[in-house]
């Protein structure tokens, strides 16, 4: 009895110590509700998914290591996930919201996520990540503001405002999801869309002042250059990271990519166009918006500012120009460039091609040969109870095969606390972009060509930035180093959505024998269970 009483005890004050470490950070609540809802985005009337009502979805705000708890009514008539892009899930790959990790919400049921935006700050945003539910809305911001303490490189805007940006279809997500179904390629998207329009979205804006514009691309498929008639665009901040100051009439954002930029209004008060169009594509797509200033009597006028279109070392270049701020604070107050990442020895070099072609007459995209097959249980859950024969660790290679495409449950393992070089190599004529769930990786180096020892000589190694979704130009290559410091089984996908769709993703699984608190966090003890994992326990409190 007595040492049972030692134990209750003890147990009380480890308990009293977690909630008094987690009280010191604020809750932010959000309860929403997922429905279908008409939208003409194009004109043309669509089967949308609303969030609490909205295409697109309201905006999370929030403060570097804040909890965050959303509760989802999956009110469609299939099951449904949110995902987060860019937010981290530092020791908590349960709530990624990815099927590997989490199970869907059924049709009339709900879910709570528990997030924590630990040690971060930034824009961001969140999307449905089952099925084809992305060409359909579900997606809106997400804004990590830095603590009040900790100082910002630049002064506090006037405005702040998410800007969505991103290609768009006509058709209804079923008739998309189909069509890939049946082993088909899609069409070239219809339009553009701006904040969920496909003409017409207003920022409003007071002459003399400055605003922060968070641009996020949440399309399905395509490169997109966003820039304002008559006015300059200064990029602060990608992914969670302040940047090195740097000026631009026009800037590229990569499908899945996020970017904020300050932008002045010091030109006469009237209206002037807000511009986005593809890049790299054969009929380039076009959609304008409106900058309004306060006491504009005039519409636009003038022809709509051209921008870049099939320029392949323009992108290039700029993004080698966007580089990271070494003095700014980032969410600590420290310095971010007291990370001496260049010092740092990798222990592996991951190397990943992608491919296209035809599995049993149908159409998939792989990574180093394996199209990746979803499992009847989320991998995570199958790694918690121990459940055989889900998938296999090391089904998919660290290094291109070169063989023909394959079908498999693909997942890779690396250990915890290694640092780790991964090189894209794109041998394709298209523009891709790939983001690794859990992780803001440094982008060291990308060039044309094939990747070779050699290239590492051209690697940045002081001040390259830091991020989580990053391009690879056609027949060509880049390089990431990552510290893997954040146990979990984690997503790694082409943001070309149908690739993704039809295999062009994979789970790496960082891994560690420890079952400490510190390395990982337990299965959250509301998570649902499916597939295998039905009818089990999660754990007790």
């Amino acid at each position: 009895m007595a040492a049972n009483a030692s134990f209750a005890t003890a147990l009380t004050i480890v308990f009293s110590l977690l909630f008094a470490v987690t009280a010191e950070d604020p809750y932010r609540f959000f309860n929403w509700n997922v429905t279908y809802g008409d939208i003409y985005p194009l004109g043309v009337r669509q089967q949308g998914i609303l969030i609490d009502g909205k295409f697109p979805g309201p905006d999370i705000h929030s403060v570097t290591n804040d909890n965050l708890v959303i509760n989802i009514f999956n009110n469609l008539d299939e099951p449904f996930l949110l995902s987060w892009n860019g937010v981290q899930q530092r020791r908590n790959s349960y709530v990624d919201g990815v099927y590997g990790t989490t199970c869907p919400i059924p049709p009339g049921k709900n879910y709570t996520y528990m997030l924590q935006v630990k040690d971060q700050i930034g824009s961001f945003y969140y999307f449905p990540s089952l099925a084809f539910h992305k060409a359909a809305g579900g997606f809106g911001g997400i804004r990590i503001l830095s603590r009040p303490r900790i100082p910002v490189p630049f002064p506090d805007p006037a405005g702040d405002y998410t800007v969505l940006i991103g290609d768009w279809y006509k058709s209804n997500h079923t008739d998309l999801k189909a069509k890939l179904d049946s082993g088909r390629k899609l069409p070239l998207p219809d339009g553009i869309l701006i904040n969920g329009r496909g003409t017409g979205a207003t920022l409003n804006v007071e002459q003399g002042k400055t605003y922060r514009l968070r641009i996020s691309n949440v399309g399905l498929q395509h490169s997109l250059n966003f820039r304002i008639q008559n006015h300059k665009m200064k990029v602060v901040e990608v992914e969670g990271i302040h940047t090195l100051q740097t000026t631009f009439s026009s800037l590229d954002v990569h499908v899945g990519q996020s970017y904020s930029v300050l932008v002045t209004a010091d030109q006469p008060a009237h209206d002037y166009y807000v511009v986005v169009s593809s890049r790299f594509t054969s009929t380039v797509l076009t959609t304008t918006g409106v900058l309004r200033y306060s006491g504009s009597s005039s519409g636009v006028s003038g022809p709509i500012p051209g921008g870049p279109t099939i320029q392949i070392d323009w992108s290039l270049n700029q993004a080698r120009a966007i580089r990271t701020n070494l003095t700014a604070s980032g969410p600590r107050p420290n310095p971010q460039g007291s990370y001496h990442y260049g010092m740092i020895n990798t222990t592996r070099t991951i190397r990943l091609a992608s491919s296209a072609g035809q599995v049993n007459g149908k159409q998939r995209y792989a990574v180093n040969s394996v199209s990746f097959k979803p499992a009847d249980t989320p991998l995570k859950l199958a790694d918690y109870f121990k459940i055989d024969g889900v998938y296999r660790v090391g089904s998919v290679q660290s290094q291109p095969t070169g063989g023909g495409i394959y079908l498999d449950t693909s997942v890779m393992q690396a250990d915890y606390r290694t640092f780790v070089e991964i090189v894209f190599e794109n041998p394709e004529n298209i523009v891709q972009t790939w983001h690794l769930d859990g992780y803001s990786f440094w982008v060291v180096g990308m060039d044309g060509g094939k990747w070779s020892p050699d290239s590492r000589n051209e690697y940045n190694l002081r001040d390259a930035l830091a991020r989580c979704t990053v391009q690879v130009y056609p027949s060509s290559w880049t390089a990431i180093y990552i510290a893997l410091d954040n146990v979990g089984m984690w997503n790694l996908r082409s943001e070309f959505w149908a690739r993704q769709y039809l295999g062009q993703q994979f789970y790496l699984r960082v891994y560690t024998t420890s079952t400490s608190l510190r390395d990982e966090f337990p299965i959250p003890k509301n998570a649902l269970l499916c597939g295998r994992a039905s009818g089990r326990s999660t754990r007790p409190l």
